[in-house]
């Protein structure tokens, strides 16, 4: 005997979840709004962020009005110097927690300035831990040694200079270490120094930066304006892309 027929039941569609309402479009560009702030902030501060040059220091490397890039990264991971604007005691602030790259002779860096906190400045590395840096007649030396300096740009003559100006005889006559002739960077600490030497307010005059307080080094010069020049819009064409070094 055959296999008896079986019966076919018409099958009862399955019940779809009901739709979940449509956000509106209001909320959906707010929170579209909230993820790119929450994406900018972390970018702006771990990986890169802009500055603007206010001054002549670094000059002629760095002009007045250059906007620049600054890797934030390539000494390692360094955690905020506040949350918001805010400090919560026993947190970490301003503090490398791994080190990716050494800090290097002749790195443009930006960093916390040690007198100031609020204020970020930007200057050249010259002297590492454990060096010993002096200034003569305007000029560097290092190690006991003047340094080849092709980015220093001196406008005082050697006659001009003066004895007791740190800006032109560096470590200053009647201190420790004048009777040295040059002062030795302590560990955890660089010695910093603007290009445009005559016209810079550096480690000469306020002493050494912390290791922990570099932001990070300049790389590239992504816009110039120059607020002096001539013309409708005044701005440097040929300074877009230029790597800093």
């Amino acid at each position: 005997m055959g296999e008896p027929l079986r019966t076919l039941k018409p099958r009862v569609p399955a019940r779809s979840a009901a739709p979940e309402p449509r956000k509106s479009v209001g909320r959906e560009y707010v929170e579209a709004l909230v993820i790119a702030l929450v994406l900018a902030s972390v970018i702006r501060t771990f990986f890169v962020q802009a500055y603007k040059i206010p001054s002549g220091s670094m000059e002629p490397t760095l002009l007045v009005g250059d906007h620049i890039l600054v890797n934030k990264l390539i000494y390692g991971l360094r955690t905020p110097d506040s949350l918001f604007g805010l400090e919560v005691p026993g947190l970490p602030y301003g503090k490398y927690l791994f080190r990716l790259e050494r800090i290097h002779h002749g790195d443009v860096v930006v960093f916390v300035f040690p007198p100031d906190p609020t204020k970020d400045f930007i200057k050249r590395v010259i002297g590492l831990p454990g060096d010993t840096v002096a200034v003569k007649n305007g000029k560097v030396w290092l190690n006991g040694a003047p340094i080849p300096d092709p980015h220093a740009h001196l406008e005082v003559s050697d006659t001009q200079r003066s004895a007791v100006s740190p800006r032109d005889n560096f470590p200053q006559i009647g201190t420790d270490a004048a009777a040295l002739g040059a002062v030795t960077v302590p560990p955890g600490k660089i010695f910093v120094m603007g290009d445009n030497r005559d016209r810079s307010y550096d480690s000469r005059f306020w002493g050494f930066v912390p290791e922990d307080n570099v932001e990070g080094r300049a790389m590239i010069i992504y816009w110039s304006w120059n607020a002096d020049g001539d013309g409708i819009l005044p701005v440097r064409w040929s300074r877009f892309g230029m790597i800093v070094h």
